[in-house]
C-alpha cells in the first residue's frame, strides 16, 4: 500500500502511526523518528536516498513513492507502477 511520506522514519525504514519530525535538507522534507534519525539525515546524504526494488535505480527518499508491507517495513520507488508490480497489481 502507498503511504505518506510524514508517517515515515527514514533512517529504520519504518512506518508508524503519528507524524514523524520533518528535516529539511536543500529544499527537500525528510522525516525521522527521534533527533537521531534527524541528525543522521541532516549529516549523512547515503541516508537520504535508497534503492527502487523493482528498478534497481537509486531514488531520494523525499520524493519517492512510499509503499508499506503489512509489518510496517516501508520501500521507496521511482513510480507508483513500480509500487503496482512490487504488490503484484
Amino acid at each position: 500500500m502507498q503511504v505518506e511520506s510524514k508517517y515515515v522514519c527514514m533512517i529504520n525504514n519504518n512506518l508508524y502511526d503519528s507524524v514523524q519530525i520533518p528535516v529539511e535538507v536543500n529544499g527537500l522534507t525528510y522525516y525521522g523518528c527521534c533527533m537521531g534519525c534527524k541528525a543522521k539525515l541532516e549529516n549523512d546524504p547515503s541516508s537520504r536516498v535508497s534503492i527502487d526494488p523493482i528498478s534497481g535505480n537509486q531514488v531520494d527518499k523525499a520524493i519517492a513513492i512510499i509503499g508499506a508491507d503489512s509489518k510496517k517495513n516501508v520501500y521507496y520507488f521511482e513510480s507508483v507502477e513500480n509500487l503496482n508490480s512490487y504488490n503484484g497489481n
